[in-house]
């Protein structure tokens, strides 16, 4: 095996990353990971995650963790309502959707990040994640690398994996391609204990998502299994859209008036959201990183997830594609069909790139049509003929 003897270096420690650690810990490699969090109870923010066949599934299934994810996944979380600006149901399929359909190619399961992240530290061998090491920078020596972290803590790696998501800062030792601004910006909200906080939105979704289209605009919503409510209003905007709105993400008054100013033809349900929300808001320009985009390939050196191919949330793949390039990359550093890391890695490299063009090209027109003037029926046709 191209990696006995090596020690491999993860940094960081989201769904990718720990899904790869523990895929080659089935392989009895030596691995770490590197994650800039204080330790394992540092809080997971963002919404449920969907898990899809032929990509985050496969990846628990050849990590032998498929019994552990049903015991944690959210039954009906996946069940999804579309409707107008004012809160009209236009599609459901609450009463069609089955609770379970695992194998079903079209069933996407949801977890919350927090059980998904426990799930994969739990598989993992003690002290295999080194908490409190955000990456600094990193020097080549030998054949390998020293990781340099804030701490001042050191290490050495045979082999350094990058899983540090969009604002990768270890990308730029492989390539100076940058990810390009999508045009949309989505504002991130939380209500914590819904059912108080927002009780028309919490009976509204049933424990399920919610898609709102209207006036070139959306609202995207799921239920936490917390019973906390994630949402996002979505729009076109300037990508320094933040700086130059001169608002304050932390007054609740401000941000409440902004979007019934921005939102004004949608419904007095939707003010529940922000006159509840937790503060501050937080603002999300969405990125890309270009579709025809490559590098020359290292034997020490290479990427999985947002690090490699940062993508829109439209088309829901961005951690199924890190999943599965944690699965395909496993596969390439264990198999005995190369010669070389070198060889191993590009093979993993030039699929990957691939299928992740695929992915984000997908997002990008996903996120166009969310944002026109006739997204509501062009989803309504999308989720109809599914």
């Amino acid at each position: 095996m191209l990696i006995e003897n090596k020690s491999i270096a993860i940094v960081g420690g989201g769904p990718g990353g720990l899904t790869l650690a523990r895929l080659l810990q089935l392989k009895n490699t030596n691995v770490k990971v590197y994650e800039r969090d204080l330790n394992k109870n540092a809080r997971v923010q963002g919404s449920p995650l969907d898990m899809h066949e032929g990509s985050g599934l496969d990846a628990i299934r050849d990590a032998q963790l498929m019994d552990e994810f049903k015991k944690n996944y959210r039954p009906g979380a996946d069940k999804m309502l579309i409707v107008n600006e004012q809160a009209e149901i236009m599609f459901t399929d609450h009463e069609t959707k089955p609770d379970e359909d695992f194998g079903n190619e079209h069933f996407r399961p949801e977890i919350d990040r927090g059980p998904l992240r426990n799930m994969l530290l739990d598989s993992l061998q003690p002290e295999t994640v080194v908490w409190d090491s955000h990456f600094i920078s990193m020097d080549a020596q030998g054949e390998g690398w020293v990781l340099h972290f804030k701490n001042g803590f050191s290490a050495h790696a045979d082999i350094v994996i990058a899983a540090d998501g969009a604002n990768s800062k270890i990308r730029p030792y492989l390539t100076d391609l940058k990810p390009t601004y999508s045009g949309i910006l989505m504002l991130e909200g939380n209500v914590y204990h819904a059912e108080k906080a927002a009780p028309k939105i919490k009976d509204l979704i049933k424990n399920g998502k919610i898609m709102a289209f209207g006036n070139n605009k959306n609202l995207l919503m799921g239920q936490k299994g917390s019973g906390d409510l994630g949402f996002y209003a979505s729009f076109r905007a300037n990508e320094n859209w933040a700086a130059e709105s001169n608002l304050d993400f932390s007054d609740q008054k401000q941000m409440t008036e902004w979007f019934k100013q921005e939102y004004p033809e949608w419904n007095a349900v939707w003010h529940e959201l922000f006159e509840n929300a937790a503060l501050p808001f937080i603002p999300r320009p969405i990125y890309a990183m270009p579709l025809d985009q490559t590098w020359e390939t290292k034997p020490n050196l290479t990427l999985l997830g947002d690090a490699a191919h940062v993508m829109p949330p439209f088309a829901g793949e961005g951690a199924n594609m890190a999943m599965l390039d944690a699965l395909e990359l496993s596969k390439c550093l264990t198999s005995e069909s190369f010669t070389s890391l070198q060889e191993a890695i590009a093979h993993y490299e030039n699929h990957m790139r691939k299928r992740a063009a695929e992915a984000t090209k997908e997002s990008l027109e996903n996120g166009d049509k969310m944002h026109s003037e006739t997204a509501l029926n062009d989803m309504l046709g999308f989720f109809s003929s599914h």
